[in-house]
């Protein structure tokens, strides 16, 4: 059987790392991207430890003229795309982000606009090779603008109302895409976050779900399961209680 192709963008996040290590132990070839050249060696030599092909390829997202060049590197080096997990982002602190537009814009940038700048290329090389899955991390967050978080929520409701456009478009060339909507998840992103241990996911959880959707091509994923009935409860709540609750 041949190996599985997979490309992770944001390959050093703790789910992208926990979903990769599922996928090398089912036979996988990596093209891994991300920001730090020793964060990335590490996981490559944790994966190649496990029994993987691994290329890896330094990038930050936001240089968005480079999507293109590392893109070509990856079909160079795998020969095709399987699966392509996009993974990166930041956690904005949002009252500095309310108090510095430059900063919010590039926070924005960084979780929306890097996404959808880079989908772009890629669903076009996947479409021509007319087979694959494109994984992508939004968030509950974008489901409702709430006062704690509304500069990342934004952010990720454009990725989700993208990837709900591009799943349609691709759609008929036997491309899927699955949109990932994490609810609190036990990443270095979270540490020092009062977020409530009942709800607190781990990596290798979330990892589980991720594979077990890309495999029956879900359209939208919530992980963990309950999160789809948390938001369900958040964006019914009427209006004019909702900016009372300054949830």
């Amino acid at each position: 059987m041949d190996r599985q192709t997979i490309l992770v963008v944001g390959a050093t996040s703790a789910i992208a790392t926990a979903c990769a290590r599922l996928w090398a132990g089912q036979g996988a070839s990596f093209f891994l991207v991300g920001r730090s050249p020793e964060k990335l060696g590490q996981v490559a030599d944790d994966l190649a430890a496990r029994g993987a092909g691994v290329f890896t390829h330094v990038l930050d997202l936001t240089r968005f003229e480079q999507h293109s060049a590392m893109l070509d590197a990856c079909y160079a080096a795998l020969g095709g795309v399987d699966i392509a997990l996009i993974a990166h982002g930041t956690l904005p602190d949002q009252k500095a982000c309310e108090g510095d537009a430059q900063r919010a814009i590039q926070e924005f940038a960084n979780n929306g606009l890097s996404v959808i700048a880079l989908l772009t290329d890629l669903a076009n090389r996947m479409e021509a090779q007319k087979s694959g899955c494109i994984a992508v991390i939004s968030s509950v967050a974008g489901d409702r603008g709430r006062p704690s978080n509304y500069l990342y929520g934004s952010a990720k409701g454009a990725v989700t109302d993208f990837c709900s456009g591009l799943r349609a478009r691709l759609f008929k060339s036997g491309v899927h895409v699955l949109t990932i909507k994490p609810g609190f998840v036990d990443t270095p992103m979270t540490q020092g976050l009062p977020l409530p241990k009942l709800l607190l996911a781990t990596p290798e959880k979330v990892a589980q779900d991720i594979v077990r959707g890309v495999e029956k091509r879900r359209d939208t994923l919530y992980t963990p399961w309950f999160w789809r009935f948390i938001m369900l409860i958040i964006i019914h709540i009427p209006g004019p209680i909702f900016k009372r609750l300054g949830l």
